[in-house]
């Protein structure tokens, strides 16, 4: 079982930035992806940004350009460094973790985030 423990979320401004961390603990040998999905007020959880082992990411179209995503892959953390934040960015962010090249919803899950972004 691996668990995950998110940090970093808040409220700020339009514009402004915000820095989530993640670290898994437990069966962290099994993890490859890690990453991060959203879930806004009324709508579905949507994948926002994902990297692999190795360092392959990929982004949700709608962040790219604005959020980073990157790993420590010896204190199994992952990151996400949002820049230029807008107010549809508002929503629940979990951490998920994959056995796979990319985070799917089959992958272990976090407790969650708030990131509000106030216009």
């Amino acid at each position: 079982q691996v668990q995950l423990v998110e940090s970093g979320g808040g409220l700020v401004q339009a514009g402004g930035s915000l820095r989530l961390s993640c670290t898994a603990s437990g069966s962290t040998r099994s993890i490859n992806a890690m990453g991060w999905y959203r879930q806004a007020p009324g709508k579905q959880r949507e994948l926002v940004a994902s990297i692999s082992s190795g360092g392959i990411t990929n982004y949700a179209d709608s962040v790219k350009g604005r959020f980073t995503i990157s790993r420590e892959n010896a204190l199994y953390t992952v990151y996400l460094q949002m820049n230029s934040l807008k107010p549809e960015d508002t929503a629940v962010y979990y951490c998920n973790a994959d056995r796979g090249l990319w985070i799917t919803r089959n992958g272990y899950w976090g407790q969650g985030t708030q990131v509000t972004v106030s216009s």
